[in-house]
């Protein structure tokens, strides 16, 4: 299977980046194409998963009081906070890797060499139960299969599966911390449990290492494609980010 790289040049909102991760997965289900897109967040966005209870969990006037830039995602899984990281988004056939655990693991395993030949200590985490929704935000515990440096989590992901074709993405952690999740959550947040690219190797990793360590271990490897330009219009609107 041929795959067709976006590689992002400059950082979009969080609605217009949802917008075209959603493009992308109906291109892949109408033509069977498969897409790698890596980008960025401008400005940083809290993004919650799509069936995550976040009017219960996070408190709605603490996060407007702050001016943060808010999204709900078309996957699922649990809040992160985008801000220093590169985003990474795979959307193709079912078939291209299988299972959604075999596809977890075969995306994951591609990312993980990746990470390692710029030096971080990545590892694909042994098999365990998935935490589920009230486990706090995506960063406070690893899930089966995630990849983790020194026992904690460097990569989050969420994948989600409409027709034969499926979205998985996810915010590799270059540096900073997830520090404004906790300081949003109603009651007791959950311990922090990530850890970014700078803290594992001592220096400053940046988005255009990590991108082109990605692609160079993509096989096959990908080709520069044209990618949509949808207008986010769903995922700017708060109906939907705060529907639950």
């Amino acid at each position: 299977m041929g795959w067709n790289l976006l590689l992002d040049s400059e950082p979009h909102p969080g609605s217009v980046n949802m917008a075209v991760d959603q493009a992308l997965l109906d291109d892949a289900g109408r033509t069977g194409l498969a897409f790698l897109r890596l980008y960025r967040w401008d400005p940083p966005c809290l993004s919650f998963g799509r069936n995550e209870p976040a009017l219960a969990r996070y408190d709605r006037a603490e996060i407007e009081r702050r001016g943060l830039a808010v999204v709900r995602r078309p996957t699922g899984g649990r809040a992160v906070w985008h801000q220093q990281e590169l985003t990474y988004a795979v959307a193709a056939p079912i078939t291209a890797f299988g299972a959604l655990g075999e596809t977890y693991l075969a995306i994951h395993e591609r990312l993980a060499a990746a990470l390692r030949s710029l030096g971080v200590p990545a590892a694909v985490a042994p098999a365990a139960p998935a935490p589920g929704l009230a486990a706090g935000a995506c960063f406070a515990a690893s899930v089966g299969g995630e990849i983790v440096g020194n026992g904690r989590k460097i990569v989050g992901s969420a994948q989600v599966r409409e027709g034969n074709a499926f979205l998985q993405h996810g915010s590799i952690l270059l540096d900073g911390s997830q520090d404004v999740i906790r300081a949003v959550t109603r009651g007791p947040a959950a311990p922090a449990g990530e850890i970014t690219l700078r803290a594992l190797t001592g220096r400053r990793i940046t988005f255009a290492e990590v991108a082109d360590a990605i692609v160079a271990h993509w096989t096959p490897a990908p080709v520069p494609a044209a990618g949509p330009a949808p207008d986010g219009f769903q995922f700017a609107d708060p109906r939907w980010t705060w529907r639950r």
